[in-house]
């Protein structure tokens, strides 16, 4: 089908995780026949579905946000059961915490997990001496996994083709519009001409990017904080190598598994942010991305976490990823992490949908089930 004035059931504008999936239940869920996908990169899900820390969360990580940290735990089991050869399971996964500066104690942490239904034990004593007891208090057993991004790539590539979705790669939407009975979506081919697609419906899956559209496109209600983050990849030492790692709730760092590289990412609280910015139209993510210099911090992340878990001294560090990374303003205090889902009343048919993890994708799911779709 040509981009010029083709009209569609549906465009999706983002081909990471969120906008695949959302086109492949569209497609096989709600019966839309003609769905065109249109993703900035040559790729599926190169940018923040890939730039991550790659953890299928299952609650443990937010103490501070029951809602999220509860839905993640229900929402695990549905992950590992739908993208089974995606994930990851074959490591150990330890939480520590610190002595000082913990915002939850290990009692409360205990207790917390109780009341998600989250699994939690005693790490024995060949695991504990991987810490500085004088720093952390207490480190336990935990059930959570990873992802392999390149995995999910390959399956939403598949079933976008089994669903006649048309992707459209190295092309932008630039501008969302009103038009008669339909959106008027104006989209751009890298170092191409601009077109139109009418559609009944379009969402904007491009996480970043949200309000980074012209016409009548409103922006979202949601404030939305951006900030360029490092995830540094290392080459795990033997002690570390079978082994995820989470020190809470203050001087918060993690080492986990980066099934994609075969590596591990190391993160750090103060060290993997390296700047942000209120999110506003005019203001490129991506643009502030490529300009940005990219010094790694990783000596300052190793020399800290060095404290804590000795055994990082001697992991190798191999490259570092550098992206924009979404949060919304009101869960900064709690980190939770809900999605966003917005209808655009002044653009109708036109929805925004973020998830800040990946089985995120459920809650997002649950709320286009509650959507009516009529064919144009």
């Amino acid at each position: 089908m040509s981009m010029a004035d083709s009209t569609v059931d549906a465009v999706i504008v983002g081909g990471g995780f969120y906008g695949a999936a959302i086109a492949i239940y569209l497609a096989k869920q709600r019966g839309l026949k003609h769905i065109v996908l249109v993703e900035r990169e040559s790729a599926l899900l190169t940018r923040a579905s890939y730039n991550n820390q790659a953890r299928v969360h299952n609650g443990y990580h937010y103490p501070r946000s029951f809602t999220t940290a509860y839905r993640s735990r229900i929402n695990l089991p549905r992950f590992v059961h739908d993208w089974p050869e995606a994930v990851k399971q074959d490591f150990t996964k330890l939480y520590a915490i610190a002595r000082r500066n913990s915002k939850v104690t290990p009692k409360q942490f205990v207790r917390f997990c109780k009341e998600i239904g989250a699994k939690i034990e005693p790490a024995d004593q060949s695991l504990r001496q991987l810490f500085e007891s004088h720093l952390i208090e207490e480190v336990f057993v935990v059930e959570e996994y990873a992802f392999d991004s390149n995995k999910l790539a390959s399956w939403a590539e598949t079933e976008l083709k089994a669903c006649d979705v048309e992707v459209r790669f190295d092309t932008r939407v630039t501008a969302i519009s009103k038009g008669d009975k339909s959106l008027r979506v104006a989209v751009r081919e890298k170092g191409g001409s601009e077109a139109e697609v009418l559609t009944r419906y379009a969402f904007n899956c491009t996480y970043s990017g949200l309000n980074q559209f012209g016409g009548d496109f409103p922006g979202t209600t949601t404030h939305l904080k951006q900030e360029i983050t490092e995830m540094a990849l290392m080459q795990a030492p033997p002690a570390l190598k079978t082994l995820g790692i989470t020190v809470m709730d203050g001087p918060f760092f993690s080492m986990m598994p980066f099934p994609a590289r075969g590596l591990h990412t190391l993160s750090h609280v103060r060290y993997t942010p390296h700047m942000h910015w209120n999110d506003q139209r005019g203001i490129d993510p991506y643009q502030k991305l490529n300009d940005y210099e990219r010094a790694t911090r990783v000596d300052r992340m190793v020399r800290d976490v060095g404290r804590y878990l000795p055994a990082v001294l001697d992991a190798k560090y191999v490259d570092s990823l550098f992206e924009v990374k979404t949060v919304l303003v009101k869960n900064e205090g709690d980190d939770g992490r809900p999605i966003l889902f917005e209808k655009h009343a002044e653009l109708p048919g036109c929805y925004s949908i973020l998830g800040g993890k990946i089985d995120n994708i459920y809650d997002a799911l649950e709320k286009l089930d509650g959507e009516t779709f009529n064919d144009i």
